[in-house]
C-alpha cells in the first residue's frame, strides 16, 4: 500500500550559497555553503531516497518503475515513465547567481536529449534590498543583446524586480532571469538540469577560474521579445485552493491552512506534492498521518484521493503541485 512520502534531501555546495536552508529550513549541516536543496529529484544521479514508511531507503525511481500509474498517476506515467516529471528544489541565494536561460523542449531535445525548462519560483524570504532580474526591460533582439553583451552592460538591458515574501514568478523557458542575493525560493520546475550561463558577474572560484558560460548556446534559445507578465497575480483564501499557474508543465495553488479541511483528488489523474513554506501542520490520509513544517516536502501517490489538511497551532502555507 503507497503512502505519503518524504524525501532526504539532496543538498548542493554552491559558490553563491548560504546557510539559510540549514538555519530556517532544517537542513542537514553539511561542508560548503548550501546553495540548493533538491526536494524530489530523477534528474540524472540525483535521484530522491523517501526517509520515512516501510519504504525508507527506497529510490523514487525504482518506487515508480514498480507502481507506475498508482504512483504518478495513469496519464503521466505514459508520458514520462520511470522519470519523475518534476524538479522540485529549495534555494538560498546568498549571493547573486548567474544570469542565465533555459532552453525550451525543442532545443533540449534536440541539443541535450532532455526536457527543456520552464520553472516557478515563490520566494519564502527576502532580505530588505532583495531583488530578481526577471526577462529584458524592453523587447530586444539578437544582434542589441549581443552588443550589451560585448560592452559589459548586460544588466542595463534587464528587467529588476524588488521582491518581498510571497512573491511569485513564472520563468518559461527561454525567459532570461538570475535570482538575486538575499533571497530564498521554493523552485517548481520541469524535470531537467540544462542551464544556459551568459553572465557570472566576473567572479572566480577558490582557484581563481571563472564559470562556463554559454554564450551561442543562449542566442537561439532567448526569448527577445519582453512579454511582461511572469509575476503571478493569486488570491490567499484560508482552507481552500487559490490556483497561482497552470500550465502543460504544472498546476500550482496556494493552500492557507488554519483549520482542519478536506482536497478530494477525484478528478486529477496525477501525483500531488506538497511544499511547506510557512509554519506547520500535518497530512491525514486513510492509512497516515504525516507531520509537516516550513522547508518539508511531501508526495502523495495518484492512487491517494482523499487527504485532510490540518495546521497545528499556526496558520500553515503550502505549494500544492500536480498535473492536469
Amino acid at each position: 500500500m503507497l503512502y505519503p512520502f518524504k524525501f532526504y534531501p539532496i543538498l548542493k555546495d554552491k559558490i553563491w550559497g548560504g546557510d539559510k536552508l540549514r538555519t530556517i529550513l532544517n537542513k542537514p549541516n553539511i561542508d560548503g555553503n548550501i546553495g540548493e536543496s533538491w526536494e524530489i529529484s530523477t534528474v540524472g544521479e540525483n535521484i530522491s531516497i523517501v526517509s520515512n514508511g516501510i519504504f525508507e531507503g527506497e529510490k523514487l525511481n525504482h518506487l515508480i518503475k514498480k507502481h507506475k500509474g498508482s504512483l504518478l498517476g495513469n496519464k503521466v506515467y505514459e508520458s514520462f515513465g520511470d522519470q519523475f516529471p518534476l524538479l522540485i528544489k529549495f534555494i538560498d541565494a546568498h549571493d547573486d547567481l548567474s544570469i542565465q536561460l533555459h532552453p525550451d523542449d525543442r532545443l533540449a531535445k534536440e541539443r541535450h536529449n532532455s526536457f527543456g525548462k520552464t520553472e516557478m519560483w515563490y520566494v519564502i524570504q527576502a532580505d530588505d534590498d532583495a531583488k530578481l532580474i526577471v526577462d529584458f526591460n524592453k523587447a530586444t533582439n539578437q544582434e542589441e543583446y549581443q552588443q550589451y553583451l560585448k560592452e559589459n552592460r548586460l544588466v542595463d538591458l534587464l528587467n529588476i524586480e524588488h521582491i518581498t515574501k510571497g512573491d511569485s514568478y513564472i520563468i518559461t523557458a527561454g525567459i532570461i532571469h538570475a535570482i538575486g542575493k538575499g533571497t530564498m525560493i521554493a523552485e517548481i520546475q520541469q524535470t531537467s538540469d540544462i542551464t544556459y550561463r551568459v553572465y557570472d558577474w566576473d567572479r572566480v572560484d577558490d582557484q581563481g577560474n571563472r564559470r562556463e558560460l554559454h554564450t551561442e548556446l543562449a542566442l537561439e534559445a532567448l526569448a527577445y521579445e519582453n512579454k511582461n507578465s511572469s509575476k503571478i497575480k493569486y488570491k490567499e483564501g484560508s482552507n481552500q485552493p487559490n490556483e497561482m499557474i497552470s500550465n502543460q508543465y504544472f498546476t500550482t495553488n496556494f493552500i492557507q491552512v488554519d483549520k482542519s479541511f478536506s482536497r478530494v483528488y477525484n478528478d486529477i489523474d496525477s501525483f500531488v506534492v506538497f511544499l511547506c513554506v510557512e509554519g506547520q501542520g500535518k497530512i491525514v490520509s486513510e492509512n497516515s498521518d504525516i507531520p509537516i513544517s516550513m522547508g518539508e516536502t511531501i508526495l502523495i501517490p495518484s492512487m491517494i484521493k482523499n487527504i485532510q489538511l490540518e495546521s497545528d497551532h499556526s496558520d500553515m502555507k503550502l505549494l500544492e503541485v500536480y498535473i492536469k
